[in-house]
C-alpha cells in the first residue's frame, strides 16, 4: 500500500486551484471536473461533491487538521500571501517556536488550515 496524497474540500476547486499554484507554485496534474489532483499530493475536490459522498455538511475552520509547508524565509513568504491575499484570515503572524521553528498560520479561502514552518 503506499499513501497518494491529501484531498481537502472546496467550494470551486478552479479558484483553489489558482490560490495553490500561485502561492505554493503547485501545478496540476489531473482535472476531473471538481475533483483536482495537484503536485505533492493535494487533492481538491469541490464542496458539493464531498457532501453528496458523504451526506453530511462540511464544517470550515474545523481546526483538526493542517497543510503543512516548509520555506526557508516564512516572513517574506508571510509578506507574499498578505500581497497576493490581502483577505487572509492569520491564526498567527510569524512566530517562533521554543525548539527554533519559525512558522506562520492561516487559513486559505475555504477555511482549511495551513502551516508554512521553516525546514526542521
Amino acid at each position: 500500500m503506499e499513501f497518494k496524497g491529501f484531498l481537502i474540500v472546496v467550494k470551486d476547486a478552479e479558484k483553489a486551484k489558482n490560490y495553490y499554484q500561485s502561492l505554493f507554485g503547485l501545478t496540476l496534474l489531473a482535472d476531473n471536473d471538481g475533483n483536482m489532483i495537484l503536485s505533492d499530493g493535494l487533492v481538491l475536490q469541490e464542496e458539493k461533491y464531498w457532501r453528496g459522498f458523504l451526506g453530511k455538511d462540511v464544517t470550515s475552520k474545523s481546526n483538526s487538521s493542517e497543510l503543512y509547508f516548509e520555506e526557508e524565509d516564512v516572513d517574506a513568504f508571510y509578506e507574499k500571501l498578505k500581497t497576493l491575499f490581502p483577505e487572509t484570515e492569520f491564526v498567527n503572524p510569524p512566530m517562533t517556536h521554543a525548539w527554533g521553528q519559525r512558522v506562520v498560520r492561516f487559513y486559505d479561502p475555504d477555511g482549511n488550515l495551513i502551516e508554512v514552518g521553516t525546514p526542521m
